[in-house]
């Protein structure tokens, strides 16, 4: 098969495209003939070697046709998407024409929208709504902040929350994309400057949860600019992984405010975080209809992948970018 592999750990030009056996599927694995695949900022740390050895094979998640499962629960040619399940860190990804995924982290999808548009959703979609309706429990009507709103995951989450019927609050820190933020149906734009909470006062805005996808760089701030008994669940590392310094729960954590962590990477899939409980279904079908903008703002070819790293890591797409497989 034709695989893209991290030949060594650095710049974009260190994918390569190559040739590798065809994976075999173990019991309680599946088979995926990959049709295309979402792009995601944990392949670029990936390739980066910043998340240490990894699989040669990088990417997380795939929209495709069932090649073979050996239960039998899935007949060759049913649609499929995967999401994580090891893909990328413990086992090869999906940046391949085949792939084998856990079965727990298969599932099957009955939408006919296109290859790439139903590659851009599982990752993003499914992690902010773990983190939006598992951790933070958001609830219609209030005010959610999504801190980092306009990469793939924070505009999933703001079309989520809206959709939701839930107040949003977006930041970026560019103030040229806050028409981009408007358009998807925030009701206001914070220009992060790393002191949100002094921003939010003066703005009568009451926080009842941040999406914080930002990360340690700011998670003192984002605990600061929440309601007495607000939550906080941070999402990602946009701001960088050097650990919060000094952190004292007792000086920085106020009181009442919770403080959650989700890393889909770890345990979307697992029996505890089972991808039976995020309506994919549902999602796609709102996607179909437009009432979910979210098709992907960029579309690859399989031969253009160092391109494509280097437009998200410069943050150029402004959205979802996806990469078919031909």
């Amino acid at each position: 098969m034709k695989a893209i592999v991290i030949s060594a750990y650095g710049a974009p030009e260190a994918l390569r495209t190559t040739e590798l056996p065809d994976p075999v599927p173990a019991p309680g694995e599946v088979l995926i003939r990959v049709k295309a695949f979402g792009l995601n900022h944990a392949e670029a740390y990936m390739r980066a070697g910043a998340w240490g050895e990894v699989a040669a094979v990088t990417g997380i998640e795939c929209a495709g046709l069932v090649e073979a499962d050996p239960s039998g629960q899935l007949a060759p040619g049913t649609r499929v998407v995967a999401i994580l399940g090891g893909m990328g860190r413990t086992r090869n990804g999906s940046y391949a024409e085949l792939v084998t995924v856990p079965a727990t982290n298969v599932v099957t999808v009955n939408s006919s929208l296109g290859w790439p548009e139903l590659a851009a959703v599982p990752e993003v979609y499914a992690t902010a709504w773990s983190g939006l309706f598992g951790n933070l429990a958001l609830r219609r009507g209030e005010r959610v902040l999504v801190r980092g709103a306009t990469s793939s995951l924070g505009q999933a989450a703001v079309n989520l929350a809206v959709d939701h019927g839930a107040n949003v609050l977006a930041t970026t820190r560019n103030p040229a994309h806050a028409p981009l933020l408007k358009e998807l149906g925030v009701e206001d734009v914070l220009i992060d400057d790393g002191d949100l909470a002094a921003q939010v006062p003066s703005g009568n805005h009451t926080i009842d949860a941040v999406f914080d996808l930002v990360g340690n760089s700011v998670l003192r701030d984002s605990l600061a600019t929440v309601r007495l008994r607000g939550r906080v669940c941070q999402l990602g590392f946009l701001g960088g992984f050097e650990p919060v310094p000094d952190f004292n729960p007792i000086a920085d954590l106020p009181t009442g405010v919770q403080l959650s962590f989700f890393g889909s990477a770890f345990v979307l899939g697992s029996p505890e975080f089972p991808l039976a409980d995020i309506p994919l279904d549902a999602i796609y079908a709102k996607v179909e209809s437009g009432a979910l903008p979210a098709r992907p703002a960029r579309v690859f070819h399989f031969h253009e992948i160092v391109e494509a790293h280097r437009v998200m890591e410069a943050g150029e797409a402004l959205g979802k970018m996806a990469v078919i497989v031909d």
